[in-house]
C-alpha cells in the first residue's frame, strides 16, 4: 500500500498528521513612560550611618532671565511611601506637577527652594550662584531639623560644596548660617531626578516655584512671553530681547541677542 504520494507504509503504522503551530503568543506591552523612581539611593546613604539626606535639584540654569532655583527634600529611614506618579519634573506637564505640589511638600521631614538673582549670576557666575541657591535652601530645612548629613545632587558636578570661603557667600548668607559647620556629604548621580524620589521631588518644588515667579515677573515685562516660556530662549522671548533690549531680569553677562538698531 502506497500513499498518494507514493511512499510506502509499514502494516499498522499509522499516517503522521501534520505538525501543528505552536500557539502565537500575546505580545508583551511595554510601558513608554518612565519607570517611577525609588528610594533605594537614599537608604543605602541613610544605612551607613546619615541621619538626614536632602535629594536637591536646580531649574533655571539655562535661561536667559530670572533666577536660578534650588530645591531641597529631606528624608530618614522613617520616610514612607511618596507620591504616586513622582518623577523628574521635566517628565510631567505644568498641570501634572501643579496637581502633585501638595502631595510632594506634605511627604518628606522638610523641604524648601532657594533662588539667587540675576544680578548674582552676573556678579558671580552660575556656580556660585547655584551654590548660593543651594544652601540657601539647606538653611532653610536646617531651622526645624537641624544640618542634614548627607545630599544627592542630579548630575556629574558637585556644584554645592564650597572650595573655600568665599567672602560674597559669607557675607550674603543667612546670619543664622554657621560657616565653621561643615559642608554635607555630596554623592552626585546622573539622572538623579530620574531615579531617587528625594530629587524627584526636590525637581518638582523648584519647577512649580520658579515658573510661578516668572509667571509674575511677565505681568511686569508681558512682550517677553514670561508665563509661556519661564524666561528661556524662546522665540517670542529672542524677538523682544532684539525689540526692546534686555530688562532688569535678564543675566546680562551672557550672550543675549543684541536690540534692532532703527
Amino acid at each position: 500500500m502506497t500513499t498518494d504520494l507514493g511512499a510506502p507504509l509499514v502494516a499498522g503504522e499509522p499516517e503522521t498528521a501534520p505538525a501543528r503551530r505552536a500557539p502565537r503568543k500575546a505580545p508583551v506591552r511595554r510601558s513608554t513612560g518612565p519607570k517611577p523612581p525609588t528610594l533605594r539611593h537614599e537608604r543605602a546613604i541613610l544605612d551607613s550611618g546619615a541621619r538626614l539626606v536632602a535629594g536637591m535639584d536646580e531649574v533655571g540654569r539655562g535661561a536667559l532671565a530670572g533666577p536660578v532655583s534650588v530645591g531641597v527634600v529631606v528624608v530618614d529611614l522613617s520616610t514612607g511611601t511618596f507620591p504616586k506618579g513622582l518623577t523628574d519634573s521635566k517628565m510631567l506637564t505644568p498641570a501634572a506637577r501643579e496637581a502633585m505640589l501638595p502631595a510632594v511638600r506634605d511627604w518628606g521631614l522638610a523641604w524648601a527652594v532657594g533662588h539667587a538673582g540675576p544680578a548674582e549670576i552676573d556678579a558671580h557666575g552660575i556656580v556660585v550662584a547655584l551654590r548660593l541657591a543651594g544652601r540657601r535652601a539647606l538653611a532653610q530645612v536646617r531651622r526645624s531639623l537641624g544640618p542634614v548629613d548627607a545630599v544627592l545632587l542630579d548630575g556629574k558636578h558637585d556644584w554645592l560644596t564650597r572650595p573655600g570661603v568665599d567672602l560674597f557667600e559669607a557675607f550674603d548668607l543667612d546670619p543664622e548660617d554657621d560657616l565653621a559647620l561643615p559642608d554635607p556629604a555630596v554623592r552626585t548621580l546622573v539622572k538623579a531626578d530620574l531615579q531617587c524620589a528625594s530629587v524627584a521631588a526636590a525637581s518638582v518644588l523648584a519647577k512649580c516655584e520658579r515658573d510661578g515667579l516668572m509667571t509674575g515677573l511677565a505681568r511686569q515685562y508681558p512682550a517677553y512671553g514670561w508665563d509661556g516660556n519661564k524666561g528661556y530662549g524662546a522665540a517670542v522671548h529672542v524677538e523682544a530681547l532684539k525689540a526692546h533690549g534686555p530688562t532688569p531680569q535678564h543675566r546680562r553677562s551672557w550672550r543675549l541677542p543684541e536690540r534692532d538698531e532703527a
